[in-house]
């Protein structure tokens, strides 16, 4: 429930603030024009909040959470006074009008660069994407790629962390083959690998590009030894102690150590099972009944400990952080990169490179959210960046209820000199919201096969 929760609040601020953003770049696109704004609306329905101010707008905070508007004066809604019509949207030219609709999803990139900007002004702590083992049998093995060497560049792109490998990996999807340069600990060597991707199976939904691939990136060792007892949780109940260190559940012995173990543990929610640990050299027999949490739409097993683990090599750690004028440029960089990837993106859900099964829905998002609001805050200001980098891209797909199509025809009025007749601007307008409708329902069924899965 606590998990539910917290999801559910750092959905509703996260995307709160990036609708206001949103908005807000309509409003003041809008006002700089001499547009009268009516409405600046937050949310959907039943108003929470609402004030208007001394020259006639009307601020709302409404109960649905899921976007807002800018409601402006315009002939073709209302009847508009004499004295009026100079404020109304409909009067404006069409280069005043294309700059009020594509203000908002450009105000969603400025805050995604501005986002980037104070997440690398304080710093990212990360690790270099040092590969720990190779898959038999996979891609990586048969280009002959080693273990224990840093991956420096994927596909022409430098990559410090495994974040930039991923992402430089997901944007190769469909290729034929992908480059991949590496270097020992030890040598400023440079290796090139060819990676021959033709028969490139990878279901996001499933497993990461990384492990589709065969990598398997470094990590310090785990050992069975408890190092974390949870107060009041099964294992304190059951007399776990620091120190013992796991040797077989329900008497199969744990071959694999302790990610056997945490594997196994989930699969008994509320049911007892004996543990075989070793306590100051000498073997005991405990029983222990894991407590049942749900945890994305599944009941799992919990018993409240932690595992001894090696320190990272201080050679692995790194931190992304900048001055002034360098977290800048790279802010930028950074928006540009997920702005060009999301589009890539985009293309190959059309020509099919890319599955239906990988769109995500509130759901999904509202996950992400909790758990980078979970990990920190320049984490939530990283997931922040990337939701409003999406948001900006969804709302400038050529979909008649979207911006992108309200741009669309403001754009054929620019080339032919007239507006889109109003019955077909109507049958577009219902088409759009066909099409966002299915997309919506996709990502939602997604989001649900996901949690229920």
């Amino acid at each position: 429930m606590f998990d539910f929760i917290w999801n559910l609040a750092s959905f509703v601020i996260a995307l709160g603030i990036l609708v206001t953003v949103h908005e807000y770049g309509h409003f003041w696109v809008a006002r700089k024009n001499g547009v009268k704004v009516e409405r600046f609306s937050v949310g959907f329905g039943k108003a929470l909040w609402r004030k208007t101010a001394d020259d006639g707008t009307e601020y709302v905070v409404a109960m649905i959470p899921l976007g807002g508007y800018v409601k402006m004066l315009d002939e073709r809604v209302d009847e508009v006074a004499e004295h009026d019509k100079h404020k109304t949207f409909n009067a404006k030219s069409v280069y005043q009008r294309i700059a009020i609709i594509a203000a908002g999803p450009f105000a969603n990139f400025a805050f995604a660069i501005f986002a980037f900007y104070l997440m690398f002004l304080i710093g990212v702590p990360s690790i270099k994407p040092v590969i720990g083992d190779i898959i038999s049998n996979s891609i990586v093995a048969t280009a002959q790629v080693p273990n224990n060497v840093e991956i420096v560049e994927v596909a022409g792109k430098k990559t410090r962390d495994w974040q930039d490998v991923n992402l430089a990996l997901v944007g190769e999807i469909g290729s034929d083959s992908i480059v991949l340069k590496t270097k020992s600990a030890d040598s400023q060597y440079v290796s090139t690998h060819i990676l021959n991707t033709e028969g490139w199976q990878y279901a996001p939904e499933k497993e990461s590009a990384l492990t589709s691939l065969g990598i398997t990136p470094f990590r310090p060792k785990v050992h069975n030894e408890i190092a974390v007892v949870a107060p009041d949780s099964p294992a304190e109940k059951a007399g776990l102690q620091v120190g013992d260190t796991l040797m077989a559940l329900n008497d199969q012995a744990l071959a694999q150590g302790w990610l056997d173990f945490s594997k196994k543990i989930k699969d008994f929610a509320d049911q007892e099972v004996s543990l075989i640990i070793e306590r100051s050299g000498k073997q005991e027999h405990l029983l222990i009944t894991p407590k049942g949490l749900e945890s994305q739409g599944k009941l799992v097993g919990y018993l409240g400990v932690s595992p001894k683990a090696d320190d990272w090599p201080n050679e692995y750690k790194i931190e992304l952080s900048y001055g002034f004028i360098s977290a800048l440029k790279e802010s930028f960089v950074r928006t540009w990169n997920l702005v060009v990837l999301s589009f890539d993106m985009i293309g190959k859900l059309i020509t099919g490179d890319v599955s239906v099964k990988n769109l995500s829905g509130p759901i999904a998002i509202a996950q992400g959210a909790g758990d980078s609001a979970g990990y920190g805050f320049v984490y939530f200001l990283g997931f922040l960046a990337l939701i409003s980098i999406n948001l900006g891209i969804i709302n400038l797909l050529p979909l008649p209820v979207l911006d992108g199509g309200h741009l669309l025809y403001y754009l054929i009025e620019l080339l032919t000199g007239k507006p889109v007749p109003e019955n077909i601007q109507e049958a577009g307008f219902k088409f759009g919201a066909l099409a966002l409708l299915a997309l919506m329902s996709i990502a939602l069924f997604n989001d649900f096969t996901r949690v229920l899965g």
